[in-house]
C-alpha cells in the first residue's frame, strides 16, 4: 500500500484484502522500538510460511518500498502496489476527526506528502493499482 495518512488504505485493505492476506502494519506495534526492523522480520517470516502479506504503511518513497519488493523476490513472489491518491484536503480532514494516537500530527502528515513518489513498475512490482476516491 502507498499512501497519505488518512487516504483510506486501511479501509481498503479491509474491504479487498484483509480476508485474504495477512495485513502487516507498524501501527499494530504502536510502542515497539525497531519498528521497520520488526516489520521487515515479520513480512519475511510469513512469506517465507507461504502466506499472502499486504504492507498498510504510508510507503511514500522507493526507499521505504525497497526492503519489502526485496523481501517478496527474495521469496520468489510478485509484488503488486496499491496506490491510494487521495487529495491532501481530504487526508487532512479524515485525519482532524480520528482520536487520540490515530489523529497523527499535520506536520508529520505534510511531511510524508513532501517525500511521497508515487509507485512505478520500474522498482520491481508486477503491477501498480492506482485507486481514488469518488467525487
Amino acid at each position: 500500500m502507498v499512501g497519505l495518512q488518512g487516504s483510506g488504505k486501511s479501509t481498503w485493505v479491509a474491504r479487498h484484502l484483509a480476508a485474504t492476506h495477512a495485513v502487516v502494519s507498524k501501527d499494530h506495534w504502536p510502542n515497539a522500538r525497531r519498528r521497520e526492523a520488526r516489520q521487515r522480520r515479520v513480512v519475511a517470516e510469513l512469506l517465507d510460511a507461504g502466506a499472502r502479506v499486504v504492507v498498510d504503511n504510508t510507503s511514500p518513497s522507493r526507499v521505504d518500498r525497497a526492503p519489502l519488493i526485496a523481501a517478496a523476490r527474495t521469496a520468489g513472489v510478485p509484488v503488486r502496489a496499491v496506490w491510494v491518491d487521495t487529495p491532501v484536503e481530504v487526508c487532512l480532514a479524515r485525519n482532524q476527526a480520528r482520536e487520540g494516537r490515530a489523529r497523527v500530527p499535520v506536520r508529520g502528515l505534510l511531511g510524508t506528502r513532501s517525500r511521497l513518489v508515487p509507485p512505478t513498475r520500474d522498482e520491481g512490482f508486477a503491477h501498480v493499482d492506482v485507486v481514488r476516491p469518488p467525487r
